[in-house]
């Protein structure tokens, strides 16, 4: 057999190869209160699993969209969830509304997300800018938790997010912006946002994310957590947590998740060795797993 190559499959022999399963996918667009359109996309689990009948609605971090979530969201349709995630204002395919970018107004967009997906009995999953909105929903209506099933937190913070003047004009600085366009530059400036031997292709489309995003935009998020103090409310929320961080997280320190994680009446709180910021991109197995374990536990 040596010098043997393998045939490729004809017409006819191709025709008997499995097809993979292909989600059945919905795309929307759902309309805030101040005018902005928010782009959604609602993907079917393709069999069914221990996640069958809960839904899990993702919400990316800052400079980031959907596109952060394309690992995590093909390991929760094939374990059996539905899935729902969408382009926060002024990212991706989202436009912009007529009030200024504030993380009550993220709240409030993700209370509507929720509203015209029909996400009952859901677990949000939210990363960074993320988790900021999905803990202001949660801490400013009373009634959220008793429409929740859990709540994954990632890489983020109830406080302590006063953004530096540099770094908000660092985010809207055209230069940076020209920077993020060149791919090798681009990867470095932002390797900080990532762990330890992470794998290059994820670099790349972090890269390409954050460059996707207007500068203004990314000024106006960064600028929007000043002050930010969601702590006193969180005692009120009584809906399972888990809370992750990544040891090697510069963006977002690992002893802010903890405070958060302490604050709440059930969360446990974990630490990733190795991991960086980008816990979607680079843990998406822990992001998996800790969505499970909320759905096989006891409900609140």
């Amino acid at each position: 057999m040596s010098g043997a190559t393998a045939a490729r499959p004809t017409a006819s022999t191709a025709s008997a190869l499995p097809v993979p399963p292909v989600p059945r996918t919905d795309e929307t667009t759902v309309r805030t209160d101040d005018g902005a359109a928010l782009a959604v996309t609602v993907l079917a689990p393709l069999a069914p699993g221990p996640g069958s009948g809960t839904t899990a609605v993702l919400a990316h971090g800052w400079a980031a969209g959907r596109r952060v979530w394309g690992t995590v969201a093909d390991r929760l349709i094939r374990s059996g969830y539905r899935v729902v995630l969408y382009d926060q204002r002024g990212h991706g395919a989202s436009s912009l509304g007529r009030t200024p970018i504030a993380i009550s107004r993220l709240g409030a967009d993700l209370a509507a997300v929720l509203g015209e997906t029909d996400a009952r009995d859901a677990v949000l999953v939210g990363h960074s800018g993320g988790g900021f909105a999905t803990l202001a929903y949660v801490t400013a209506d009373p009634t959220a938790a008793r429409r929740l099933r859990g709540l994954v937190l990632l890489g983020t913070a109830a406080h302590d997010q006063d953004t530096a003047d540099s770094e908000v004009r660092m985010m809207g600085s055209a230069l940076f912006s020209r920077a993020l366009r060149r791919p090798a530059l681009g990867r470095r400036l932002l390797a900080q946002t990532m762990g330890k031997n992470v794998d290059p292709y994820l670099m790349e489309v972090n890269r390409q994310l954050f460059a996707a995003v207007s500068p203004q935009v990314r000024a106006d998020c960064f600028r929007s957590s000043r002050g930010m103090d969601l702590r006193d409310g969180l005692a009120r929320v009584r809906v399972p947590a888990v809370v992750l961080a990544g040891d090697n997280d510069r963006v977002v320190k690992p002893e802010l998740g903890a405070v958060v994680a302490k604050a709440l009446p059930d969360a446990r709180y974990e630490l990733l060795p190795g991991a960086g910021h980008m816990l979607p991109l680079e843990r998406p197995d822990e992001v998996l797993g800790a969505v499970a374990a909320l759905v096989a536990g006891p409900r609140s």
